[in-house]
């Protein structure tokens, strides 16, 4: 692992903010969330096919990589993080479901794929650890690897429907920062879709949680590149 990764990776969220509360991961998420319900709607609206290529980012435990695997058992499906100790654990789970999955390390805004090399990135809840930066430099990453026609899936916070999803969402900020989740709340993350050069860009669900509202969204790279925003 190169120092750049290492040094990058040591100033990124953990799962639950801090790095102890890890393991809790998996139990809390089944708790608080709606994890299985609002997954498979994610892996539902994927809609994998036989010989599709397909990345999970920010995988974290290997819940929603394995989920992508069973819906489509003759797709290739890569898991990838940049917190080893999640990575262990998913790979633990792999191993105990008997499924043969490979896990990278790396970070989001620096990918080790080609270009056009991926049918479907899938993201679960990472989004907004991201700084804003970050979740733009990330997006461009998605969409550097997507080939033409290739689909984002995403499942994260999302504008409050009312004000008490907006009242429950102020212990996610509390937790994982003001900055990295304010686009999420203001309901900006269409538009940075749109910035990294999507389009077909919608959200298509929205689920009520004790921490706040829940959204998927979906964006599709356009069969013919589309030139990036500038970053300057």
């Amino acid at each position: 692992m190169s120092d750049d990764l290492e040094h990058a990776a040591s100033r990124f969220i953990p799962a639950l903010g801090f790095a102890a509360l890890t393991r809790l991961y998996d139990p809390v998420l089944r708790a608080t969330l709606r994890e299985a319900t609002f997954k498979c709607a994610l892996v539902a609206q994927a809609a994998l096919a036989p010989g599709m290529r397909v990345l999970d980012l920010g995988a974290g435990t290997g819940t929603l990589t394995l989920m992508l695997q069973q819906s489509a058992p003759g797709a290739e499906i890569v898991g990838v993080d940049g917190d080893p100790e999640v990575l262990a654990l998913a790979r633990a789970k792999a191993t105990a479901a008997g499924q043969t999955v490979r896990f990278d390390r790396a970070l989001a805004y620096a990918l080790p794929y080609d270009d056009a090399s991926f049918d479907r990135v899938v993201s679960s809840l990472l989004l907004h650890h991201l700084s804003p930066a970050d979740k733009r430099r990330t997006l461009r990453e998605v969409f550097r690897i997507l080939a033409g026609g290739g689909e984002l899936h995403v499942a994260d916070w999302g504008r409050p429907r009312n004000a008490v999803m907006r009242a429950l969402f102020l212990g996610v900020q509390l937790l994982d920062g003001f900055a990295t989740t304010a686009e999420n709340v203001a309901g900006m993350l269409p538009e940075l879709f749109h910035e990294a050069g999507f389009v077909a860009v919608r959200e298509t669900d929205a689920f009520a949680t004790v921490f706040g509202t829940l959204a998927l969204y979906r964006a599709t790279r356009p069969q013919v590149s589309a030139p990036l925003a500038s970053t300057s």
